[in-house]
This record gives structure tokens, sequence and C-alpha cells, in this order.
């Protein structure tokens, strides 16, 4: 006579394979594949970033010549021009000192982009850092550091810029310093809000519970949620600091006159564009645009996969 116990494993139904998911990671990259294969041209601004970084990158490997080895007797050559035996020396032609355009393009690919990650790296840190500390603690803390960004805010950012380079000195280090400076103020109104929506949520009242630090409440357990707002703030201030390095480089306040920079190309083709010589203009005024045109592409790209809102429809 069989058990009771032997009876209920016969009449036990079979387990029910259960189908193991692919891992978050795995999903979350075939969501981001699917997506640029839906939206293409975020695929087109990132093969331009790419070729971009690659110049700045291996600038002195792939450049054709010295940026800044002059020849007076080709000045202002027209591009593709070919010589005698039929080779095309300069393929985007000369400046009035006759110095390659391709190879200065190429060359200020290295300090624009550079610039543009390095400036919105440190203005980053130093906003979500004072913006979550404005948030977690609030008090006076959060009253401190608003009121100082409030003040800042009261400058224009460009004029502010302006003076700031004219004491400290042309350099790349006082640009980078200065425009990241600048930029602090926009990540720590976005961390101070999203952190003040956090801090009394149940997770982090498990993490006080458990006798987390304040700071690993904060970096663990707050910041992962509120990061990806500003990483679509970095995306296109990415863009912005990129424009004002080429705006102040044009006024002659960015990098020195020997470094090769896309504003300081258009600031030197003043005086040659009524004499024709329109690539002088044309090239580094592509390259900015093209540069800024694919960083907000990819902005707004990342803006809508990052919206959990928009994650059922296409994305």
């Amino acid at each position: 006579m069989e058990t009771q116990l032997e009876h209920s494993e016969k009449t036990q139904p079979p387990p029910v394979p259960v189908a193991i998911g692919r891992p978050p990671q795995a999903s979350a990259w075939r969501r981001a594949r699917h997506s640029l294969l839906r939206a293409r041209w975020p695929i087109v601004a990132i093969i331009i970033l790419l070729i971009a970084t690659l110049f700045a990158v291996f600038g002195p490997q792939v450049s054709p010549k010295d940026p800044n080895r002059q020849n007076l007797m080709l000045r202002l050559t027209a591009p593709f021009t070919r010589d005698e035996a039929g080779a095309m020396d300069f393929p985007l032609g000369t400046d009035a000192l006759g110095r390659d355009v391709l190879s200065r393009l190429i060359y200020g690919a290295r300090v624009s982009l550079a610039v543009g990650v390095t400036a919105v790296v440190i203005g980053g840190f130093l906003g979500t850092s004072l913006g979550m500390m404005a948030g977690y603690f609030g008090g006076k803390i959060d009253d401190m550091i608003m009121r100082i960004a409030d003040i800042q805010l009261a400058f224009p950012f460009i004029l502010l810029t302006i003076m700031v380079l004219v004491v400290l000195g042309p350099g790349v280090v006082n640009l980078v310093l200065v425009l990241g400076i600048g930029q602090w103020v926009t990540y720590a109104r976005i961390a101070r809000g999203q952190t003040i929506s956090h801090r009394e949520k149940e997770y982090v009242e498990a993490a006080r519970c458990i006798g987390a630090r304040h700071w690993q409440i904060m970096f663990k357990s707050i910041f992962p949620n509120i990061v990806a707002p500003l990483i679509v703030i970095a995306s296109f201030n990415v863009a912005s600091v990129i424009l004002a390095e080429a705006s102040l480089s044009f006024l002659g306040l960015g990098v020195p006159p020997t470094v090769p920079t896309w504003g300081g190309m258009l600031a030197e083709s003043r005086d040659q564009l009524l004499g024709g010589s329109w690539w002088l203009a044309v090239f580094p005024g592509l390259a900015i645009m093209l540069t800024v045109l694919a960083l907000n592409i990819l902005g707004d790209w990342v803006r809508d996969f990052l919206d959990p809102r928009l994650r059922g429809v296409g994305f």
C-alpha cells in the first residue's frame, strides 16, 4: 500500500519549465540597437562623432602635413587644386600663410572635443555633487548652494567668461576651467530637484535603517536613479561648450593663436572672404555645424531612449 507521501508525489503535476530571460544589460543593449535602427539619424550622428573622435585622438598620425608649417609661395591655394604632376597636395586648400587647411581642421578637432568633453565632465561632477547635497540635506546648505547658483545666473555667461579669460589670459586649461565651472548650475538644479523627490522613498529609508552613511545613500542609492536626465543634459552641453569655445577662439580669447582651432580658423578667414577665399570659412564652419548637429541629434535620441514613458513605443 502506497504511503500518503508517495501518493502526493504521483498526483503532483509535472514542473512547468521556466524561461530564463535575458540579462538586464543584454536587454538594454538589444533595445538600444533596435531604437538606433528604427531612428536611423542617430546612426549618422554616431558616425560623424566617431570620425571627429578619430581625428582628435590620432591627429598626428592621420594629418597629411604639419598644421603650422608655412609656405607663402602656396598661400591661398584653392581646394582640389592639382600640381603639374597631377597630385593634390592640399585637398582643402591653404590659408593666407600657406598652411594646409585639412591638417588644421584635423588638429582643431582635438581642441574642440577635448574642451567640450572635459568642461562638461567638470561641470557635471561639480554641479551634481552640490545639487545632491542641497537636495539631500536641505536647510542652510540648500539655501547657500542655490543662492550661489542664482548669483551666477544673474550674469550673462559669455560676458562672465570673457571677463575671466581677460584676467587669467588665454589658454586651454583656463578655457576648460571657465567653461566647466560655468556649466555646474544646470546640473545642480536638476540633481537637487531629483534628489528631493527621491530622498523620502522606501529604498532610501531602508538604506538608513541598515546604517548606511549619507554619502553612501546619495551616491549608491539615489544617484543611479537620477543619472538619466543628467546624461541627457550632458549630451546637449557638449555641443553648447564647443560653440562657446569656437566663439571665444573667434574673439581671440580661447587658446593661443599657434594652436589650431575651428573658431580660430574662422577668425583668420575674416580678412580673406572679400578676396574670394571662401574655403577658409566654409570648411571650419561645416566642421562646427556637423559636430554640433550630430551631438544634438544624439542627445535627442538619448532623451527618448531613457524616457520610461516611450519604452513601449518603438524604443
